[in-house]
């Protein structure tokens, strides 16, 4: 009788714990080992070892290995729901728990990205550190929005035209841009303009159409450093956010009229997290620090680092 065959000798709740379903979810979700390694901070031969593991334990194949990926076998697809909503009960035990901590110590993740860190935060935490030196504050760069409601982190400040509806926050500011170049690629002699766009502008953007329709794309970039360091180096004009470009002394903005952008700057935490004593005063320094930089996000002023 093969390992699909073979009846369940125990019930799940004999056989299963939560951890057990953690590697399930991450396998089923990443369709590799690997990946759900990264996704639990394992190594991949755990994810695999724990897997078969599970898998004797019921008697019941939960992945088939294809070329493409792990894919769950039909067992799996009736467990994963089940799977689902226990993570989703143990997230709300969780951030009940954190959401009743009165305490002004223990750690803190507050996630942005590496631009905005550098540019808006990290040169201002000085004092709240000072204020605050029981806690530690984990600060995680990234472009994409956290998982707030798995408690990745604990704050997000992040650029967002709308932000999701089961996040509170607020809107700082909305944000300035700017079309830059190096002094020295802007004092060329150029029978056309190089531009440097992000990658997932398929379409010609409006301000291409209306001021550079004769340039030529040299340059993609999906990070918006990546994009300012291009055009620092020369390679060509570039539409950045105000605070990136006007931090940077090699970059000149031109005098070009800009439709307004729709995206503003917010500062975002979970709704069960917002009376958290530590959630609400790095919240209430963040928004502080941050009001006094709008000038800064909106392009009407410029600093040098």
């Amino acid at each position: 009788m093969s390992m699909e065959q073979k009846p369940i000798k125990k019930t799940l709740q004999e056989s299963i714990n939560w951890n057990d379903l953690r590697y399930v979810l991450a396998l089923a979700r990443e369709g590799s080992v690997s990946g759900a390694g990264r996704v639990l901070s394992v190594e991949h031969t755990t994810v695999a070892r724990r897997i078969s593991a599970l898998e004797k334990q019921l008697g019941s194949r939960l992945f088939d290995r294809l070329p493409t990926g792990y894919v769950m076998t039909q067992v799996a697809e009736r467990l994963y729901p089940h799977a689902v909503s226990m993570e989703e009960l143990i997230q709300v035990a969780d951030r009940d728990v954190f959401g009743m901590d009165a305490q002004l110590s223990g750690s803190l993740k507050v996630t942005a990205s590496y631009d905005v860190f550098s540019r808006l935060i990290t040169p201002k935490l000085g004092s709240f550190t000072e204020k605050y030196p029981g806690i530690i504050l984990e600060l995680l760069s990234s472009t994409s929005l956290a998982d707030l409601s798995g408690r990745q982190a604990d704050i997000a400040l992040r650029l967002s035209p709308k932000p999701p509806e089961y996040l509170v926050g607020r809107k700082i500011s909305m944000l300035g841009h700017g079309i830059y170049g190096s002094t020295e690629y802007l004092n060329k002699k150029r029978t056309a303009d190089s531009l440097i766009l992000w990658e997932h502008d398929h379409k010609t953007p409006e301000w291409v159409a209306d001021h550079f329709p004769n340039a030529r794309v040299v340059m993609r970039a999906n990070e918006v450093l990546s994009m300012m360091e291009a055009a620092r180096n020369g390679y060509g004009l570039a539409r950045l956010p105000c605070y990136v470009g006007d931090s940077e002394p090699s970059l000149r903005r031109l005098d070009l009229k800009m439709m307004p952008s729709t995206w503003a700057f917010w500062i975002l935490s979970h709704i069960d997290l917002r009376s958290t004593a530590r959630v609400r005063v790095c919240r209430e320094y963040l928004i502080e620090i941050l009001e006094q930089q709008k000038g800064f996000l909106q392009g009407l002023e410029s600093r040098y680092y």
